[in-house]
């Protein structure tokens, strides 16, 4: 299985992270109801720009399976008020408050 992420402004579409263009390593973890994130990253422009729009952030999750599975498709709501940089340990974190599981191939309007 292989995994993509992405963060996304909600409003214009622009990607702001992308863990297939740019060499990050991320970790999600459940508890509590919330998903916490941690994106290893340095702080570049994307991520400044990134902190500028928290309150309008959206993360997917791709997983693409070997065994002929149609991709996973996840959709995270992030917590504006929890974003935030550790530059010391060049780390993006935030909490998302909802997801919603779906394969794209079989999501919205069929003819």
């Amino acid at each position: 299985m292989n995994e993509t992420l992405l963060i996304k402004h909600a409003v214009g579409g622009r990607t702001f992270v992308d863990s297939v263009k740019q060499s990050v390593s991320y970790e999600v973890e459940h508890a509590d109801d919330q998903w916490q994130f941690t994106v290893h990253t340095p702080k570049h422009p994307a991520i400044e720009e990134l902190l500028k729009w928290k309150q309008e952030l959206n993360v997917f999750i791709f997983r693409t399976y070997d065994d002929g599975r149609p991709t996973l498709k996840i959709w995270y709501s992030v917590a504006a008020d929890t974003v935030r940089y550790d530059a010391a340990g060049q780390k993006l974190m935030f909490s998302a408050v909802s997801c919603i599981e779906y394969i794209p191939n079989e999501f919205g309007y069929k003819l």
